[in-house]
């Protein structure tokens, strides 16, 4: 177990003051020898921001890019790694068009896009992520400008994964993304039954949080930094013993992708529902196929498709990530895989990510070559998926309420 992130949530203003960042940077020189005094290895210090049309008051692409120049600027010399500026917001319409323009002049920089607003499907925004995924895909001859961009479906503020991470405004918060895989993996070892691999993965949540919390409530104490919580998805690394998809098999699944992977998946997240810590964000089981190895050979043995991770994301994490597809996917079709994701989001009442990977020149099947050590390489992934037509073309709003509960 490791802590991904930490991440302080903070309104800078525009432009900028050294007052509002004041607090970010007496936590990230303070926050992570605290934790690794305690015994726990950090992989970085983030910074996530108010959606940045707020802080600009428009979707002005300068603006957007002046901002995330200073604000990146700032964050590197406090030494923090990564800096989110938030989504692009459906009622800013022209906030997303500015995102290709900041992540192609900026390093360490993550942006997002709203899909949904007040419990609705907003069709025009679909149709405007859809086209920054593809924008952003020929950047770099990889595609590897999309791993700074995630479309956001029923996403709230404060949750400490990147690219999701955002805050509400107001004071300033930190919060906690673990990297908690091998958790599952060893839990589930350790098992002779499922009622003892439930208790084995509660027992090692709760006792790594009481741990994580006694240093935070020190760091809110000494900082001036509230804690939000901690975000438990049991996010996976590029090793079998890391990784989420061996954690499921552990369980009995012969391979990740045939059937029985869906109960798997909810015994894993519901047995996570049940460790009590304080909680920010997700807290599900994420499935990003080129961070972890079992998930990243599986889609490569042709065992799992768009529709098998969506399915998967209805009892369990945080949508689709890291998905290599061809690189000459339309805006149409990934607007039909945005379409089902947002869709899902508000039917389940439930937050959903999708970052979606269109790699130049490659066509389904063909193995990724990306020179990363945050990713197993895999093959391009086919999307069966055509563009949306009829009403669902059209720029209205899709209301999907919540399944009521239909108890008598």
């Amino acid at each position: 177990m490791k802590i991904r992130s930490i991440t302080c949530f903070v309104d800078p203003g525009w432009p900028l003051t050294s007052a509002a960042l004041k607090p970010v940077e007496k936590l990230a020189e303070r926050a992570r020898p605290a934790f690794e005094a305690a015994g726990f290895e950090v992989q970085s210090t983030r910074l996530a921001t108010t959606p940045f049309p707020k802080l600009i008051g428009s979707g002005d692409t300068q603006s957007a890019v002046r901002l995330a120049q200073a604000l990146n600027t700032a964050s590197r010399s406090m030494g923090v790694d990564y800096l989110s500026l938030g989504p692009a917001l459906v009622e800013v319409p022209e906030s997303y068009a500015a995102i290709p323009e900041v992540l192609a002049v900026t390093e360490a920089v993550f942006l997002s896009g709203m899909l949904t607003i007040d419990g609705q499907v907003s069709l025009p925004a679909v149709r405007r992520c859809a086209q920054v995924i593809c924008s952003l895909a020929a950047i770099l001859p990889n595609g590897f400008a999309n791993l700074y961009f995630a479309a956001l479906a029923n996403v709230s503020p404060g949750a400490p994964f990147f690219p999701a991470a955002y805050h509400a405004g107001g004071e300033p918060i930190f919060a906690l993304a673990m990297e908690a895989a091998d958790l599952a993996v060893s839990a589930f070892e350790h098992a002779a039954s499922l009622a003892q691999a439930r208790q084995n993965l509660v027992r090692a949540v709760e006792q790594g949080a009481e741990r994580l919390v006694q240093v935070a409530y020190v760091l809110e104490r000494d900082c001036g930094v509230r804690f939000g919580g901690i975000d438990f998805t049991l996010a996976p690394f590029p090793q079998t013993d890391r990784s989420i998809g061996a954690a499921l098999e552990v369980l009995g699944i012969e391979s990740v992708g045939l059937s029985g992977t869906l109960a798997a998946a909810a015994f894993l997240t519901d047995t996570l529902d049940r460790a009590r810590f304080p909680r920010a964000g997700f807290n599900g089981l994420m499935l990003p196929v080129l961070e972890d190895a079992v998930l990243a050979q599986r889609l490569g043995q042709g065992l799992l498709s768009v529709q098998d991770l969506l399915l998967y994301s209805a009892v369990c994490g945080t949508g689709l990530d890291t998905i290599p597809l061809p690189g000459d996917v339309s805006p149409e079709q990934l607007s039909a895989v945005l379409l089902d994701l947002a869709a899902l989001a508000l039917r389940l009442d439930k937050p959903l990510t999708a970052r979606l990977m269109p790699i130049p020149g490659k066509r389904a099947g063909e193995p990724t070559e990306f020179d990363f050590p945050y990713f197993a390489n895999s093959r391009i992934l086919g999307l069966r998926a055509g563009p949306p037509g009829g009403l669902l073309a059209g720029d209205e709003t899709l209301a999907l309420s919540r399944r009521p509960d239909n108890k008598v």
